[in-house]
């Protein structure tokens, strides 16, 4: 049973939500808090496995709730639900260890695969939410070639087999989607995957993939 906290000022969304992951069962929603502060509280007690978060909240922000649950003895996996025009936002989140963005209009299968994906281990993105942050990226890597070309050295600097490991996460692939198309054993794929985040100097497979994906969409200087 994957233990889930609902984190919205809206009622009707959090029972929304608490709806559609009963209904699909597998799921407990074993908290709702109203506001960033409450949210983080909420954790204290009822240790979920995953945070679903809005990023826009009384008290305590989406971002700030994100810093607060990352760092409890016994963090939650965090899942930020967005809209367009919290772009900023996202990228924050991102950066702090947010493994997964949602947009709230995503449809309920999806969301439930999402929420799935998460307690696995893996990240979740919305596909909008993704051309959104690499725009992001992009916009940042043509004020300043820095960042670009830092991450290419750090780039060079994997094995063959962390690239092309590498280009499955940036796909979006999971570890045993991975593991079949290399002919590896999973154990394997998530050694390899350890070492490419370490490597990069990124928190989870999420981040990975977004940088990625923005650096291949960035000409080269």
């Amino acid at each position: 049973m994957i233990r889930v906290l609902l984190a919205d000022d809206e009622e009707i969304v959090r029972r929304g939500l608490r709806t559609i992951l009963e209904a699909a069962g597998g799921f407990a929603v074993v908290a709702e808090a109203g506001d960033g502060r409450a949210a983080a509280a909420q954790a204290e007690w009822s240790n979920p496995d995953i945070a679903l978060v809005d990023i826009r909240m009384p008290v305590r922000d989406g971002l700030s709730a994100t810093e607060d649950l990352l760092a409890l003895p016994r963090p939650p996996k965090v899942v930020v639900l967005t809209a367009f025009d919290a772009d900023d936002y996202v990228h924050r989140a991102l950066s702090r260890g947010a493994c997964g963005f949602l947009l709230k209009d995503t449809p309920p299968r999806e969301i439930v695969a999402a929420l799935r994906a998460v307690a696995e281990g893996h990240g979740a993105l919305s596909p909008a939410v993704t051309s959104r942050v690499i725009e992001g990226y992009r916009a940042g890597a043509a004020r300043s070639a820095d960042p670009s070309r830092a991450l290419r050295a750090e780039l060079d600097g994997l094995s063959g087999r962390e690239r092309d490991v590498l280009a499955l996460i940036a796909e979006g692939a999971t570890n045993s989607e991975i593991a079949g198309r290399l002919f590896l054993g999973e154990s394997t794929v998530k050694a390899h995957v350890s070492r490419v985040l370490s490597k990069l100097g990124v928190g989870n497979r999420v981040r990975a993939a977004i940088l990625v994906q923005g650096l291949l969409s960035t000409p080269e200087r």
